[in-house]
């Protein structure tokens, strides 16, 4: 006798067709993971000596992580009020996504831009609205002003922009926000910014864009230039209000106290880790600069990553049997900046493998 199929409980069908997050698999023993755009450097001696002091995991942790907000607002010149953390800026773009957009409101992002944010949209029952990217990996911000309708309640902008790597200037997101109707959010994903050299690029923070325009929110992380990827712990500056909506939708107590401490670590060791984004920059560029003379498209690169454009699953399987795990889409791969041992055998097997080859 067969037993029977439980009975399950029903789920919203575009949840059930929705696949998973897919993470980058690891790599074999002698081989380089380079999938997911994590720092290569190891954390410093003063941050894990911070995480090793908060051993208190019989206790909740601190809800608003109001130590780290308060250091946060004193760098970023805010109030504690104009700050929120969160468990990865991936989780707060979660909160404000659903925070001001449901069923029959629209969502308009650039793609290919951050995988993640077309699970995000569905997930808060609205409407994703996709803008191709121009030919050379940017935003195309005038398309993405015309998609704008009375149904728009969130854009999303990713600068640099991740997987291919443009970011977008000061001038281009001056001339896109006064196209923007200001009761539309616009969540402006800066989790790359550290990595930036382009001293056009729009900044946020510097430039405090949330001050002049109160519906625009930028975000922030310390799992990539700060590498504390493995603690889960992003940021967002903008008007308190704006932020007070995210605060309602978030996930409580999602910062851990162990995150908390090292974030703080971190921004106390400013010095120490941005000799080691410069030194990450350096190997970035020189990798861009020699996979474009072999003859790769690669777009401008200003996160800790490079774009192959054009190049298919066969070579990423190619870099794969070299112990290379690198991350496909359908447009191209993506290249995070590893180790320098890593570097050189990704050049080797992008020389033999480049097109025309």
């Amino acid at each position: 006798m067969t037993t029977p199929e439980p009975v399950l409980p029903r789920i919203r069908p575009e949840i059930a067709a929705l696949p998973p997050y897919r993470q980058g698999k690891a790599a074999g023993v002698g081989g380089f993971k380079v999938s997911s755009n994590e720092n290569p450097f190891d954390p410093l001696p003063s941050v894990v000596e911070a995480v090793r002091g908060a051993s208190a995991l019989n206790r909740y942790p601190d809800a608003t992580a109001a130590r780290l907000r308060e250091k946060l607002a004193e760098r970023c010149g805010v109030t504690a009020d104009g700050v929120i953390v969160g468990a990865g800026s991936v989780s707060l773009l979660a909160a404000f996504i659903q925070a001001a957009a449901g069923a029959g409101d629209e969502v308009v992002y650039a793609w290919r831009s951050f995988e993640a944010y077309p699970s995000l949209v569905l997930v808060a029952g609205a409407t994703g609205v996709q803008v191709p990217l121009l030919p050379d990996g940017r935003h195309d911000l005038d398309a993405m002003a015309a998609a704008v309708t009375d149904r728009t309640r969130v854009i999303l902008l990713c600068t640099p922009n991740n997987p291919t790597g443009p970011i977008i200037t000061a001038a281009e997101f001056a001339a896109f926000i006064a196209r923007v109707p200001a009761d539309v959010l616009v969540l402006l994903d800066e989790a790359y910014a550290e990595f930036v050299t382009d001293a056009a690029r729009v900044d946020g923070l510097a430039e405090r864009v949330f001050e002049a325009h109160p519906n625009v929110v930028v975000l922030r992380t310390f799992s990539k230039a700060y590498g504390l990827a493995a603690l889960r712990v992003g940021y967002a500056i903008g008007h308190p209000r704006v932020l007070d909506a995210a605060r309602s939708t978030a996930i409580p107590l999602s910062v851990t106290a162990h995150a908390e401490e090292a974030a703080l670590a971190s921004l106390d060791a400013a010095d120490e880790l941005e000799a080691r984004v410069a030194e990450i920059v350096a190997r970035r560029d020189d990798l861009a600069a020699r996979l474009r003379e072999i003859g790769w498209r690669v777009p401008a690169a200003e996160g800790n990553f490079v774009w192959l454009d054009g190049a298919d699953q066969a070579i990423a399987d190619a870099f794969e049997e070299a112990g290379i795990i690198v991350r496909p889409f359908p447009e191209g791969i993506r290249i995070s900046v590893g180790e320098p041992e890593a570097v050189q055998r990704i050049l080797e097997v992008a020389a033999a493998v480049a097109p025309g080859r």
